[in-house]
């Protein structure tokens, strides 16, 4: 399982008052944790077999981080069909979103951005 990239983590934290301005974010954080737990668990058991740099699954990680559950679920969808035998591999970040405007936590979950 090979690491998740550097943007993928942060140093902000989750507050109570960050409860409301963050309901908009669950989608998001649930899909995250659910890529958490299956690289946790699951993705140790295949070890190395992805062409592409990051995983497809620390690539999953990020699209959903930067871009939302939806949109960032179809780029990783497209990610899995491309990685196959016949494909040549490589480097394969995440496209930044341009407008991201969130802050990360230090185990990759999207929190609102502290407006003190």
């Amino acid at each position: 399982m090979s690491a998740l990239p550097s943007y993928a983590f942060g140093t902000a934290r989750f507050q109570a008052s960050d409860l409301l301005r963050g309901i908009v974010l669950l989608p998001r954080n649930a899909v995250l944790a659910f890529l958490v737990a299956y690289r946790a668990v699951i993705s140790p058991l295949y070890g190395e077999v992805c062409r592409y740099y990051p995983s497809c699954s620390a690539y999953a990680v990020g699209a959903v981080q930067q871009h939302g559950a939806v949109w960032g679920t179809i780029q990783s969808a497209w990610r899995i069909l491309r990685c196959n035998p016949w494909s040549k591999g490589g480097v394969d970040d995440v496209r930044p979103h341009a407008h991201f405007r969130y802050e990360l936590t230090p185990q990759g979950f999207v929190v609102p951005p502290r407006k003190d």
